[in-house]
């Protein structure tokens, strides 16, 4: 069995209310977080700040108190270990990563958990909404 690690983050930004940030992949079209690979000598949250940039063009603040895994696997011989963050960020403007992402927007949390394609991304996303609320609002 192979074994590989991504970091990523559920985004959040206020504006009135809070908003997520949802990707669309541009290889399996599905709809979730931003997340990447760890390159060597990074730690797990360093790793999603650059994943993060590079796919969507934000500059984040993660909240490392928040620390959700998921494995799933990507192939029969291989197996993904998924670090998610809770991120926060004032910009609203997203420049997605073409060779990557066919579609990154802003959607209220609710219409969000609508919009992600697995279960395990809805419960991440409750689940870091949750502590949003606890930690992050006035």
């Amino acid at each position: 069995m192979r074994y590989e690690k991504s970091c990523g983050a559920v985004i959040f930004r206020r504006d009135g209310d809070w908003n997520v940030l949802l990707i669309r992949h541009a290889k399996g079209r599905h709809v979730s977080f931003p997340k990447g690979h760890v390159e060597p000598g990074e730690t797990e949250s360093q790793t999603a700040e650059r994943e993060i940039l590079e796919e969507t063009g934000l500059s984040v603040r993660v909240d490392r108190r928040f620390r959700a895994e998921n494995r799933y696997n990507i192939r029969p011989d291989t197996q993904k270990l998924a670090v998610i963050f809770v991120a926060l960020t004032d910009q609203a403007e997203i420049t997605p990563q073409p060779e990557e992402i066919a579609e990154a927007f802003w959607l209220p949390v609710e219409a969000a958990a609508a919009r992600l394609t697995y279960e395990r991304d809805r419960k991440i996303l409750r689940d870091a909404f949750a502590h949003i609320q606890k930690y992050h609002t006035p």
